[in-house]
């Protein structure tokens, strides 16, 4: 299709939207989400605690993450099935999901949580994981809260906390985009640190375009794709009218 691709170049370091549109009329970023969202659990030093996309990496790359013992999976997503299932083949003692809302809310696909419980993935549902006993660098156990979510808002309910044995901790509450490196491309982005984008997927940089997780909150691979095709369209009339 006389598609050029050239590797080994990175925005913000070898090359600037500045300088791209110097050679070409229309530029589409499709930079994704890939800084994990986490939250502070511990002023202490801990080495178990991953964020999804190391797990993540790792069991894809046939890497055991060793000693793994009691896991516990901060998230609801299709990311925290995913990870709570690969702790459990790499050889995790027990590995439970925390999740803050009810199972009805959960984003989770309903077949993917079923074959996660069917790996031996235990579930709590309404709980907010708050901190983390750290003794010696070594995690001894979570302290959680129960939660009401009947309304959008998550309320910690009171007089309701409790602890949960914990060895290694995963956090799976979603990816964001790299704010600083889009904010110094020029690039505007929302109150969710997303790209703007209009109606035609064009950014404020007249002939950007964006597209994907980097410009959708919660986004999937099918809006993903949707959205490309969507912009493609969109820069094909901005170029040819």
């Amino acid at each position: 299709m006389d598609i050029e691709i050239k590797t080994n170049i990175e925005l913000g370091k070898d090359v600037t939207i500045k300088e791209l549109k110097k050679e070409y009329k229309a530029i589409f970023l499709g930079l994704g989400a890939d800084i994990p969202s986490t939250y502070k659990l511990t002023d202490k030093e801990c080495k178990k605690i991953y964020k999804s996309n190391y797990i993540l990496k790792e069991y894809n790359a046939k890497i055991i993450v060793e000693n793994l013992g009691d896991v516990i999976v901060i998230g609801g997503g299709n990311v925290a099935t995913d990870s709570a299932r690969a702790a459990i083949r790499m050889g995790a003692k027990s590995s439970t999901i925390v999740y803050r809302r009810d199972g009805n809310k959960m984003p989770a696909r309903k077949v993917e949580l079923e074959e996660a419980i069917n790996d031996g993935v235990q579930v709590i549902y309404n709980t907010r994981v708050i901190n983390a006993d750290i003794d010696s660098g070594k995690i001894k156990r979570v302290n959680c809260i129960k939660t009401d979510s009947e309304t959008e808002r998550v309320i910690d309910i009171e007089n309701s906390e409790f602890s949960l044995n914990a060895d290694s901790i995963i956090f799976a509450i979603g990816l964001k985009p790299d704010k600083k490196l889009i904010e110094e491309e020029g690039i505007k982005l929302d109150e969710k640190g997303l790209i703007k984008i209009d109606e035609n997927y064009m950014t404020n940089i007249e002939g950007v375009f964006a597209g994907g997780d980097v410009s959708q909150n919660k986004a999937t691979v099918c809006k993903a794709i949707e959205a490309g095709k969507n912009a493609a369209e969109a820069i094909d009339k901005y170029i040819y009218g």
